[in-house]
């Protein structure tokens, strides 16, 4: 069965699918939904929908407030969106964290399965099991750091070969069209 945080975090991402990256929400609302207290979407929301996770979460307090979550848009180039996490990420990373960071990439598109299994099991406990626990966290962040580094910098290389692949194409298609005239 899945933990309540988890369907609190589907129901705000299928909200935000809905309505093309953007959802208004009062926590209320929300919590009354989902049978739960308020400070449980306040907890979800301040986990699971951050800067580094690639959502603005935007808030009015009050009688009548709201709350805004927006995914960042990433210009359709994955490593753009690569790089906004890695600018995101602080000197430290739980397991927790790297699953949560994982969940989204695969989410999104930006990764595929094999490369966040292979990033899951690099920064795992398991594989940091001889590190000292009080560096183990800055450690598990220099190897996903690197990792995410890597995928960065091979998708902009693909990115640019398609790029460059696509004007050839249509210089291509723009010469055999003066050729017919």
């Amino acid at each position: 069965m899945a933990r309540l945080t988890d369907i609190i975090e589907q129901m705000i991402k299928e909200m935000i699918d809905d309505n093309d990256g953007r959802v208004e929400i009062t926590r209320g609302k929300l919590a009354e939904k989902v049978n739960c207290v308020p400070s449980q979407i306040t907890y979800v929301l301040s986990t699971r929908f951050t800067n580094g996770q690639g959502y603005i979460v935007e808030s009015r307090r009050g009688g009548g407030g709201w709350i805004r979550i927006s995914r960042i848009a990433n210009d359709n180039k994955k490593s753009n969106y690569v790089m906004h996490v890695l600018n995101s990420l602080g000197d430290t990373i739980s397991r927790h964290d790297v699953v949560i960071h994982l969940n989204n990439l695969v989410d999104y598109d930006i990764i595929d399965d094999n490369i966040a299994a292979i990033m899951y099991n690099a920064t795992s406990d398991q594989a940091l099991t001889r590190i000292q626990p009080v560096v183990k966290d800055l450690i598990r962040m220099d190897i996903f750091k690197s990792m995410l580094l890597g995928q960065a910098i091979r998708m902009e290389r693909e990115e640019k070969e398609a790029e460059t692949m696509s004007k050839n194409t249509e210089k291509k298609d723009a010469t055999k069209h003066d050729n017919e005239d």
